[in-house]
């Protein structure tokens, strides 16, 4: 089975404790994530910052505008440095994102690391090579645009 990675950076002209208050709520995923991929938090009562154990549960059309159920568990916090998501539920065999902050001298680098495995082998093979790595591409585009609409751009 084939295992994947996908690695980002964006520069964000702000304080490392404003892109720390943005990127831990749960309620502002909605707001990077391109409209065309229905997302939708089912979880209900979630707190304003995440912690680690916690489960938060989407709807997401990925693909064709098909519906599915993804629940990720937060499983690692480090306040002001980085926090990690799992997949627990969802399309993918294998799904762990790592978010890393740091300061630098005019705001903030971050980093993501997406190590993933498609389902179904060789099909997800093909599937990865065809859509999925371009798909991640075009979700952080618009993740790197919508956290320069929110924050700026150097």
């Amino acid at each position: 089975m084939a295992f994947y990675q996908f690695k980002a950076q964006q520069f964000i002209p702000a304080t490392l404790p404003e892109v720390w208050d943005f990127i831990s709520s749960p309620a502002n995923l909605k707001k990077i994530t391109p409209e065309h991929m229905g997302f939708d938090i089912t979880s209900r009562g979630l707190p304003e910052k995440m912690y680690p154990g916690m489960i938060i549960s989407y709807k997401v059309k990925p693909v064709a505008g098909i519906p599915l159920t993804w629940v990720t568990e937060i499983t690692h916090v480090v306040e002001n440095e980085f926090f990690v998501d799992e997949q627990r539920i969802g399309p993918y065999t294998m799904w762990h994102h790592e978010h890393h902050i740091k300061a630098t001298a005019n705001g903030v680098m971050m980093d993501d690391i997406v190590s993933y495995q498609p389902p179904f082998g060789m099909l997800g093979a093909v599937a990865n090579s065809l859509l999925i790595r371009r798909q991640l591409q075009a979700i952080f585009d618009y993740r790197n645009m919508a956290l320069e609409k929110k924050f700026g751009k150097q």
